[in-house]
């Protein structure tokens, strides 16, 4: 029963966690200036924001969930001029020709800008409440050890995506020119700021 608890929320965080949106464009533009560690790092800031939710709708923390979803005006607000924030300095940013090796300053800023800014969407309780009920784990609420489990799963495969994502990523680094890369942030730096402006416009 552990295993196919762990095993559903391994499903849950990889299909999650592999939508394309702005955590994935900023995650692989990361891998791209600076190597798979930001990328990497960038990624497991998603991965807990995932299952910080996810443990939120596992145990049924009720009261919590209706007060964020009840601020997600605000929330959301302040997500998308974060967004919009990202994607200018995206822009602006002049990839490395070789990786970095990254200090634990930047890597923590890292860590915690994706972390923040997926934590800004707390309209993704209701998401997990409705997984979790589709494919049968809406009872681990019941067990503080099911819920667990289903949340480690949940961190577990989005974690792991990440690190999929962001190795294939660093593996093509090699083949773009520098020239190449600037313009691939560029491009990154005005997807992500569409995607800042259409958080700001479904406000």
């Amino acid at each position: 029963m552990s295993i196919s608890f762990f095993l559903r929320g391994l499903l849950i965080g990889l299909s999650i966690a592999a939508a394309v949106g702005p955590m994935s464009i900023l995650c692989m533009q990361r891998t791209l200036t600076n190597g798979q560690r930001y990328g990497l790092i960038s990624g497991l800031g998603v991965a807990t924001a995932d299952a910080l939710y996810g443990c939120i709708a596992a145990f049924g923390l009720t009261a919590i969930a209706t007060f964020l979803v009840g601020q997600a005006f605000w929330i959301r607000l302040i997500g998308g001029l974060f967004l919009l924030y990202l994607g200018v300095r995206t822009l602006l940013t002049k990839p490395a020709t070789q990786a970095k090796v990254g200090s634990a300053d930047n890597l923590a800023t890292a860590y915690l800008s994706t972390l923040l800014l997926t934590l800004t969407n707390p309209l993704t309780i209701l998401s997990f409440v409705a997984i979790f009920a589709g494919v049968g784990v809406g009872s681990a609420s019941r067990s503080y050890g099911s819920a667990l489990i289903v949340v480690l799963g949940v961190f577990t495969g989005s974690a792991l995506w990440w690190f999929l994502l962001t190795g294939c990523v660093s593996l093509l680094r090699g083949r773009f020119t520098a020239t190449w890369l600037v313009w691939i942030n560029r491009a990154s730096g005005v997807l992500i700021v569409v995607f800042g402006i259409g958080a700001l416009l479904g406000l």
